[in-house]
């Protein structure tokens, strides 16, 4: 089977994001699996190699069937969107989150056009990007609206546990208004045909509770017995295999025990903290629903230490070699039940 391509748009210029994609990148194992490309700028990159001591070589390539691309080198599509004379590292600034909005696009423009397959995305910064006039608030919002997409599913997943979430970046009281009967029937026909693109074995489905202890019959919320339990049996009496509600306090940690297919979490915070507790570094995002997969690392620009050599790049290796892993399932499958509903 051939590698698949990895386009890696390079994120906010002044955080963390050039550091941990040459630190990532200088891991031997990344280019067994994949054919990784930076969409970026070479003499960002050039310093944060010097700043990691990373000895391999910068190599800028046309595009991404260029036949200068060298394995042994870290690849990039030279933007230039932003220079070094403009760069204040760790600030937020309008620049930045131009230049890292123009990755993207970029990013997205090569996947549409077949030539790669998958994103794997570093971070970028939500005040930089408004400072810039991009209207989206992340990543997630700005692939939606650069491939039409409607409503793009975000899971994250660490060791053997994936986690959907009902909800992103809204208010908690919004997102408790969120969890109606027809969003929660929704979702879950929507998580476990993304699961059937990704091909797991395992096809247990669950639901977390809103609630604490699923509301105990209605004592302290109606949710449970009014939305959340009804959704589920509509989907059950339809033939999926889902289990719940249950409670949040230990779903999650029955879910790695049983290595369930993955969960539904009801609102951001609920899911987050169960993996991100579990292991802060290994924890990656992925976006299904989108034309192509997208992978992430599950952290932020870091400003506070951004271009100090200081970063780690566990959670870019992983998102990587997650996105190596799944890509061309997905890519094979999705084309298949885009049409789904």
């Amino acid at each position: 089977m051939r590698l698949p391509i990895l386009a890696i748009p390079m994120g906010d210029p002044s955080g963390i994001g050039p550091e941990i994609i040459v630190k990532a990148l200088n891991d031997e194992q990344i280019n067994m699996i994949c054919k990784p490309i930076v969409i970026g700028e070479p003499d960002f990159l050039e310093k944060a190699k010097k700043l990691s001591n990373i000895s391999k070589k910068i190599n800028p390539i046309n595009d991404v069937s260029d036949n200068r691309y060298k394995s042994n080198m870290i690849n990039v599509i030279p933007q230039n969107n932003i220079t070094l004379s403009q760069l204040v590292p760790g600030s937020i600034q309008a620049t930045s989150g131009k230049a890292a909005y123009n990755y993207i696009k970029t990013a997205v423009e090569i996947s549409i056009h077949n030539k790669c397959d998958a994103i794997v995305t570093p971070p970028i910064h939500k005040e930089a990007l408004k400072y810039a006039g991009i209207p989206d608030i992340g990543h997630t919002e700005i692939l939606a609206n650069l491939t039409d997409t409607s409503d793009p599913l975000t899971v994250f997943e660490v060791s053997n546990l994936r986690i959907f979430f009902l909800s992103r970046h809204v208010s908690l009281r919004n997102s408790c208004q969120l969890v109606t009967q027809e969003r929660i029937t929704k979702y879950i026909k929507r998580c476990i045909k993304s699961i059937s693109e990704l091909e797991l074995e395992n096809n247990k489905f669950a639901v977390a509770g809103l609630n604490p202890h699923c509301s105990d019959g209605g004592l302290f919320g109606n949710e449970e017995e009014e939305e959340i339990i009804p959704a589920i049996k509509k989907v059950q009496q339809e033939g999926y295999n889902v289990i719940g509600p249950i409670g949040a306090d230990s779903i999650f940690h029955l879910a790695m025990k049983n290595n369930w297919s993955g969960v539904l979490s009801l609102y951001h915070d609920q899911g987050h903290i169960a993996a991100k507790t579990y292991d802060f570094d290994k924890t990656i995002s992925l976006t299904l629903g989108l034309p192509f997969l997208r992978t992430s690392v599950d952290h932020g620009t870091a400003f506070d230490i951004a271009w100090q050599g200081k970063a780690q790049a566990v959670s870019m290796i992983e998102a990587i070699k997650k996105a190596a892993h799944y890509s061309l399932t997905y890519k094979k499958n999705h084309s298949k039940t885009q049409n789904f509903y």
